[in-house]
């Protein structure tokens, strides 16, 4: 009888645990979706309504059902290693530390995405911006986060998540503390790929679920594939095209009607 190996159960179990929340985390942003007229979506703004401490668990149930299948590689990298630490009798520590950290990162993303969103909203609305601005603003957006998707940090970052090993390698740390270091050092590469995909969120919708999968499944080409780099770019040139042809259709924006 062929024996079981323990590790390859337990790398199973985590990365059912971790789609399983990501999953939950879709339904939990799609259903509420699904019951909420477009109209009234459109009307509630970047902030969705919501006070910050709503609008933080948002965020976070957000990136969590964008992110957890991208930083699922790291995160059984993370495990193989504590995992083969414990069997050699060594000081080990829970895998669930290293996924604090990273979704702590992500919770203050929130946070300073809200404050960005809320000191938007006023601004725009101190200076009396029309919708068709207000939209072309949205355009520069998407122009910018393009242009990004071929700098150099983003291609650092990026580097960093293609490469779950080299990265425990290189970043390793030990003990409690030094698996919260590496679990922060991850969220904040992860951000530093993703953020700009995520801010344009706010003029295509932050409730507009067909552009949050979008966003998602390039996420997880970019960092998953081979050709990932070549998938970057693509999006590149998609995002500063829409970009423009928003500046002169401003109309075409989907939060249009909001602005």
């Amino acid at each position: 009888m062929m024996a079981i190996d323990p590790l390859k159960t337990q790398r199973r179990i985590i990365l059912a645990l971790l789609l399983l929340l990501a999953a939950a985390s879709w339904t939990l942003f799609v259903w509420p979706m699904a019951t909420t007229h477009a109209a009234h979506r459109a009307s509630m703004g970047p902030t969705m309504g919501l006070a910050a401490p709503l609008f933080s668990v948002a965020w976070v149930v957000m990136m969590v059902a964008m992110m957890f299948p991208t930083a699922a590689p790291m995160v059984l990298a993370f495990h193989s290693v504590q995992a083969r630490k414990r069997a050699r009798g060594e000081a080990f520590v829970a895998t669930w530390v290293f996924v604090g950290a990273y979704v702590l990162v992500q919770a203050a993303s929130g946070v300073i995405a809200y404050v960005g969103a809320v000191t938007a909203e006023a601004g725009a609305h101190s200076a009396g911006l029309t919708a068709v601005q207000t939209a072309r603003v949205g355009g520069w957006l998407l122009i910018v986060a393009g242009v990004y998707q071929i700098s150099p940090w983003k291609d650092a970052c990026l580097t960093k998540c293609r490469t779950p090993m080299s990265f425990i390698i290189n970043s390793w740390h030990d003990g409690f503390g030094g698996a919260l270091r590496m679990g922060v050092e991850h969220g904040l590469y992860c951000l530093g790929c993703c953020w700009l995909l995520c801010v344009i969120l706010f003029p295509l919708g932050i409730m507009n679920v067909a552009a949050m999968a979008a966003i998602t499944l390039l996420i997880f080409a970019e960092k998953s594939f081979s050709w990932g780099e070549r998938v970057a770019r693509i999006a590149a040139v998609a995002l500063v095209a829409y970009g423009v042809v928003v500046l002169f259709v401003p109309s075409i924006l989907p939060t249009f009607a909001a602005s």
